[in-house]
């Protein structure tokens, strides 16, 4: 065979392997490969999440009256007072004053009971819970808008795309990491 034949034959089988390898990468198209990002705004939901704050507070209690209308203080302070007013004056005038001095001293011992049994109380610790919420946030996706020549998109994606989106040869958005 001619050897100049035999050249001619490789150096086609070159051209057309490298015409069909051009071919293949669609280097003469001239549809866009990738969509551009103007903006991916994150979108977040606010999860709140209950929990038990509790705190120990101390209370203060009266003890229990045996005697509400404080009888005994209201008797020992007439008791006394009329002791004392019956000291003073003399016939007609100390009688008075023993009734005087009575009805003050039970209107004293009266109030001086009131005031100390007030007074009579004991504290205790409580424990009192409530219900707080911690609120936290979870990433749910990307609204994500693009634009491919003039034409402009919206889609929402689970990852942050970054500046642009790839396209398949159909011009379609390619969304998974495979390109």
């Amino acid at each position: 065979m001619n050897k100049s034949l035999l050249a001619g034959v490789g150096i086609g089988i070159a051209a057309a392997s490298g015409i069909a390898a051009v071919a293949g990468l669609d280097v003469f198209s001239s549809s866009p490969k990738y969509a551009q990002v103007v903006t991916a705004s994150p979108i977040n939901e606010t999860i709140k999440t209950p929990r038990q704050e509790c705190r120990t507070v101390a209370v203060t209690h009266r003890r229990p009256v045996q005697d509400e209308n404080k009888i005994a203080g209201s008797v020992l302070g007439a008791v006394a007072g009329g002791v004392l007013g019956h000291k003073f004056g003399g016939g007609r005038g100390r009688d008075v004053a023993t009734v005087a001095g009575a009805m003050a001293g039970g209107y004293a011992g009266n109030q001086v009971q009131g005031n100390l049994q007030d007074r009579d109380t004991y504290t205790t610790n409580r424990q009192r819970c409530q219900t707080v919420y911690d609120k936290s946030q979870k990433l749910l996706g990307y609204d994500v808008t693009y634009k491919i020549g003039d034409q402009q998109g919206k889609i929402r994606m689970d990852h942050d795309p970054g500046t642009k989106i790839p396209l398949d040869r159909n011009g379609q958005l390619v969304l998974n990491d495979q390109a």
